[in-house]
């Protein structure tokens, strides 16, 4: 027997059996308009973007390079990038390229250094992508890096060489020095020449031609040098050979003769080094050049004999201490120049205090440039040492090339 109230239980079922049916088509079926919302279903276009954003430090890496960290899009374009420094939030310039697809930091990142990166891009039908990532540059005790000479942009004399000193010790050579290379518009062979293991010079058989260019490709970002040690540098330097000028100095005459493109130019009196204090012979490179510089004998191993605050038109021939350079001081009880050397082994011209007017040694530093040459000849003295400054000259093309491991 059915009751009232019997049966109203079974027509509230039989209404939430329908309910149940209805919530299931629906959930099964979908918005059918959904590539045309109309605002009222709570649907909207739901696919992913395209764009696919590519950092080259990934998320939590370590060792990552202070040269080539970036950020590249496929199939979209980057809209923004900000890099910082990851704790302070310190900027780091960049810049988006023309096309959207990339992003580089505008100077070189800083080693042993945390950052962090975030990017958005989007695809061609305006949906964003983005990706981020916090990492650290390679430290410098798993690093090294060459100081080198000359800069970027410089222009030379025809016997200034390539050199690198690392700051740290190089066990494998040949990884190093392969990954350098440098060529000349002359066509002259370039070779390269270990001096130690953290010095590694280059220069060609003879003097560079005169007017040539000279490229210098730097490769050594990730390249190991020693275990556990890698180079973080990539880039490219190129410098111009100057005219030629090779300056002699005569001992026995104590003259200096100046030949520039094959033709003598000037002749200078000189006083070289003293019979106690020669000079060195051989073929020096001018590595350096202060109109004015302090020269104190107790730090080239002398006792106190001078301290001279205000040398004039000094150019440094030898890292040891050999300076050719202007002498004020020279006249004062000594015969003139060119009759006597009296110096503690450095070349001096004739000059004036302050390294003012018109004088012998103001205009050797006026017509000198860095890589010039300047050849010692018919002193006492023994060679000098073609590791003692930029000075590989006086090794024989053989002995350079049995010190390239390449």
């Amino acid at each position: 027997m059915t009751t009232p109230d019997t049966a109203a239980r079974r027509v509230l079922g039989a209404c939430a059996a329908l309910m149940v049916g209805a919530l299931t088509l629906t959930a099964c079926g979908g918005n059918a308009s959904a590539d045309n919302n109309d605002g009222k279903s709570g649907g909207g276009d739901t696919k992913t973007s395209v764009a696919k954003i590519a950092i080259s430090a990934k998320d939590g890496s370590t060792g990552a390079s202070i040269n080539t960290t970036g950020v590249k899009v496929s199939d979209g374009k980057l809209t923004d990038v900000k890099m910082t420094v990851a704790g302070t939030g310190q900027a780091v310039a960049g810049e988006i390229s023309a096309d959207g697809s990339t992003w580089k930091p505008k100077e070189q990142l800083e080693r042993g250094t945390k950052y962090q990166i975030s990017a958005t891009a989007k695809d061609s039908d305006g949906r964003t992508a983005a990706a981020n990532s916090i990492f650290t540059t390679v430290s410098s005790a798993n690093s090294f890096i060459g100081s080198y000479t000359p800069d970027d942009g410089t222009t030379v004399g025809v016997g200034m060489p390539v050199s690198f000193t690392f700051d740290k010790a190089i066990s494998d050579k040949k990884a190093v020095q392969s990954h350098i290379t440098v060529t000349s518009s002359s066509g002259q062979q370039v070779v390269g020449h270990w001096f130690g293991a953290q010095r590694l010079d280059f220069r060609p058989q003879d003097y560079w031609k005169a007017g040539s260019k000279v490229t210098m490709k730097i490769d050594l970002d990730g390249v190991q040098g020693a275990n556990g040690v890698f180079g973080v540098q990539k880039k490219t330097v190129t410098f111009t050979v100057g005219r030629s000028q090779v300056s002699t100095v005569d001992v026995n005459t104590q003259t200096m003769t100046v030949v520039r493109d094959g033709q003598t130019v000037k002749s200078i009196p000189i006083s070289s080094g003293s019979p106690d204090h020669t000079t060195y012979n051989g073929t020096m490179v001018i590595s350096e050049k202060f109109t004015q510089t302090r020269m104190n004998s107790r730090t080239v191993g002398l006792g106190g004999e001078y301290d001279i605050p205000d040398v004039p038109h000094a150019m440094r021939l030898t890292q040891s201490g050999t300076f050719i350079h202007g002498n004020y001081w020279y006249n004062k009880g000594n015969p003139p120049f060119g009759r006597e050397g009296t110096s503690h082994g450095c070349v001096g011209l004739a000059d004036v205090r302050g390294a003012q007017g018109d004088t012998q040694a103001k205009w050797f530093y006026d017509h000198s440039l860095l890589g010039d040459v300047v050849i010692v000849k018919n002193s006492p003295d023994k060679t000098v040492a073609p590791d003692n400054g930029l000075n590989g000259w006086n090794m024989t093309w053989s002995e350079w090339v049995a010190g390239s491991a390449v």
